[in-house]
Order: structure tokens, then sequence, then C-alpha cells
């Protein structure tokens, strides 16, 4: 159950992120809402390049084999994000480079850091087990976040209310973690050259991977926002809202699913079991993101109707579904095809497979810029096809080998996805009928994969 209550927090994280971005995209005016969605991937993009080598460090040596390694490796988490957090202090001063104030980049690093320390947080309870406290915790910080967020928005709706409550909230959480966990994860820096070292070859080349990965909504918000000038917001706000699900659901069935793979394959389990599970993992991770956006699709029209602001709808409309394939090719490219490559160390394929997605999905999207002089739609498009494209390569740079997986889960909620895009491309001019239906036959033929993957992750 405790596996449970952790993947309903994640599910309560996206779903209160979801929610946050639409009442920020109605309080801010949209050209506001521009650079706050700039300034959310750039603070995404600071907190990776400075502190996701850590969290990969720490995802795949933390807690270690007994105590004196846990105590040795957390030790050495503490001095290394000290260390990376000065670093991002000292980048907001070369905000000025970019056209950007020194606050607003100060404001940024500092987001920055909390956030990073945070995630690294979490990743260090979850790879010990702590699903309760974790559970908790992640909800708690989804609460606050969304909460201090909406008051700044509502105090004053411009961008430095918005931000000035982001960093509030960040910190009363940080305050909190600490506070009720400073038993399970004591603080006591320590400094070990092997640990470091064997962290910063891991980590780094991992972070190497979750960089190229970052800089594709970066990309594609450049390239929307040079092709569209201040329309923007609407292709911009779905990318921001439709890559949430699926990362969501990658993400969470990572953090629950992947120590166990760890922990089975760092003590030479059976190979056999190894596969068995690492099949069941890459059925999770696919079944469970194809009836997701299968839901996406049924409901997309009456959505938009509903929750969009008007101004962003048409646009939206157009670019959404194409986001959303593009988004649930990423979210398998980042977690499905490296998964083995991870337990194995095979550094080359982990960065290789995230450039790969990083060129080809940013190309794709300039392409349909070029050849359709700036039609949001071929953009959103060209994306998803360099998206699609990267799969296809990233599939036979491994040769399957890694794809011992069961089909059955996965087949009928695909067949779900196709059915569902179908019956609300029949009935577009019917939102709620389309909705409905759709919605019904989504469920219908996704209901027993659900019942089965439901129960591989209560195991």
């Amino acid at each position: 159950m405790a596996k449970i209550a952790a993947l309903g927090a994640y599910l309560y994280q996206s779903l209160l992120a979801f929610g946050l971005l639409l009442v920020v995209s109605h309080l801010l005016p949209a050209a506001d809402y521009v650079v706050y969605s700039l300034f959310v991937a750039i603070v995404q993009f600071a907190d990776i390049v400075c502190f996701q080598w850590i969290r990969a460090a720490s995802s795949r040596f933390y807690p270690g084999p007994d105590e004196a390694s846990e105590k040795a490796e957390r030790g050495v988490i503490l001095v290394e994000l000290a260390s990376s957090a000065g670093i991002c202090l000292l980048g907001a001063f070369l905000a000025p480079l970019f056209g950007a104030p020194v606050w607003l980049g100060l404001v940024g690093a500092l987001a920055a850091i909390l956030q990073g320390a945070g995630e690294l947080h979490l990743t260090m309870l979850r790879f010990r087990q702590e699903f309760r406290l974790f559970s908790w915790l992640q909800g708690a910080r989804a609460t606050i976040l969304a909460a201090a967020t909406i008051i700044g928005a509502a105090f004053r709706p411009d961008l430095a209310h918005v931000l000035a409550g982001v960093l509030v909230g960040n910190l009363i959480y940080c305050a909190i973690a600490w506070a009720l966990s400073r038993r399970v994860l004591p603080l006591s820096a320590r400094w070990q050259s092997d640990i470091a070292k064997r962290n910063l070859v891991y980590g780094g080349i991992s972070a190497g991977a979750g960089v190229a990965t970052l800089l594709v909504p970066l990309g594609l918000k450049s390239i929307l926002l040079g092709s569209l000038g201040t329309a923007a917001a609407g292709p911009m706000l779905a990318l921001d809202l439709l890559q949430r699900p699926f990362i969501m659901v990658t993400s969470s069935l990572q953090a629950i699913r992947f120590p166990e793979l760890v922990a089975l394959f760092d003590r030479k389990g059976d190979p056999q079991a190894i596969q068995a599970e690492l099949g069941r993992y890459y059925a999770l991770l696919v079944g469970l993101s194809l009836i997701g956006a299968a839901g996406i699709i049924a409901v997309l029209g009456l959505a938009t109707e509903l929750v969009i602001p008007a101004g962003l709808r048409e646009a939206f409309l157009r670019t959404a579904p194409f986001v959303m394939l593009m988004a649930m090719l990423r979210a398998l490219i980042q977690t499905v095809l490296p998964a083995a490559a991870h337990l194995q160390r095979r550094l080359p394929i982990i960065l290789g497979l995230a450039v790969l997605d990083c060129v080809l999905t940013c190309a794709g999207a300039f392409a349909g810029a070029i050849l359709s002089s700036g039609a949001d739609t071929a953009i959103a498009a060209g994306a998803a096809a360099g998206a699609a494209a990267a799969t296809a390569i990233g599939v036979l740079m491994l040769r399957w080998r890694s794809f011992a997986m069961p089909w059955q889960p996965v087949m009928l909620p695909a067949a779900a996805l196709v059915l569902a895009w179908l019956i609300s491309r029949w009935l577009a001019g019917d939102p709620l009928m389309a909705a409905g239906l759709a919605a019904a036959v989504a469920a219908g033929l996704s209901a027993r994969s659900l019942l089965t993957l439901v129960r591989w992750i209560a195991r």
C-alpha cells in the first residue's frame, strides 16, 4: 500500500501543477505568461545543470549495501549539494548577458537551489524505501508551492509577485521537509574523494542526458516565440500542460519501481528474474502512458472549452494533439529505452539517447517553422515527427535487447488511443458527445489492462 500511496502523491502533485498552470494563465496577461513559462523552463534547466548529477548518482548508489556506506554516501552528497548551490548562485550574475536583470537571475537561482535540494531530499527518501514519509512530503510540497504561487498572483497579477510566491513556497517546504526528516536523514557533511569521483562520472553523464532532455522544451519555446511572438501563448500553454501527465506517469513509476530493480541487479539476482521484472517495468511505463494519452485525447475538446482562456483556445486546440504525442514519445525515450543502460552503467547509450531526442525533436519543429512560414500546427507536428524518429532510431540502436516485455497490457490501451482520437475527430462539432463516447470507449478497452498494471505496482 505504501507504493500505491506514493503513486497517489505523484498523481496529486501532477493534478495540482496542472491546475496551477491554468490558474496562472488566467491571472497573468498573455505577455507575462510567456515570460513566466520561460522562467519556469530556465529554472528547471538550472536545476538539471547544477543538481541532476547528484540526484542521478544518489539514485544509483544511495543508500548502499549497509549503514556505513549510507552514512558515507549521505555526507558526500551534502558537500556536493552545497558546492553546486554556490555555483548556481554565482551563475545568477550572468543574467544581464541574456538581457535579464540581476534580480531576476537571483530569484531564478534561489528557486533552482531550493527546488534541487527538495528533489534530492525526496530522491534519497525514495531509494531508502521511506515511501510513507516521501508520500506525505510530496503532497505537502505540491500544496505549498501551488498555494504560495496563487497567493502571489492574487495579491497582484504580475510576474514579480508570482515569482515571489514561487520562492516563498519553496522556502516553506524545505524548512518543513528538514524538520520532519532530520532523524531519518541526519545532516553530516563528510568528504571521500573516491565516492565523489564515482558520483561525478556517473552523475555527470546522466546529468548531461538530463540537460539535453530539458533543452527540448526550451528550444521549442524559442522556436514558437521567434515564429509567433505573443501568439505563441496558446501553443506554449499546450506544451506546459500536456507534458506534465506523461512526466508524472513515467517519473512516478520510475521512482517506485526502479529502486527495486537497482537492488535486485546489484545483489546479482537471478538473470531471468531481473529480465521478468524489467519487462513488467517497461509494460507499466508504456501501458499507463497509452491509457493516459487515450484519456487526454478523449476529453481534450471539452476541456479546452471549459478551462483554457478564450483568447488561447483556438491555437491550443490546433497544436495540443501533436504536443501530446510528442510528450508521450519523449517520456518513453527518457525512461524505457535507457533503463537497462542505467543498470549496467552504459553511459554512452544514456547520453546518446538524450542527445538524439533533443536534436531530432527540435530539428523537426524548426523544419516545420521554416516550411510553413511559422504556422503553429506545423511546428507542433514537426516536433512530434522528430520525437517519433528519435524513438524509432533508439529502438533500432538497442536492437530490442532490453525489450522482453509482456505485450497484452499494452495493445488494448494502444487501440483505445486510436479509437478515442478517431471518435474525437468524427464528433469534433459536439465536444460533449465526443468526450463522453471517446472516454467510454477508452475506459472499456483499457480497464483490463489497467487492473493488471495496478496489481504489478502493488507487488
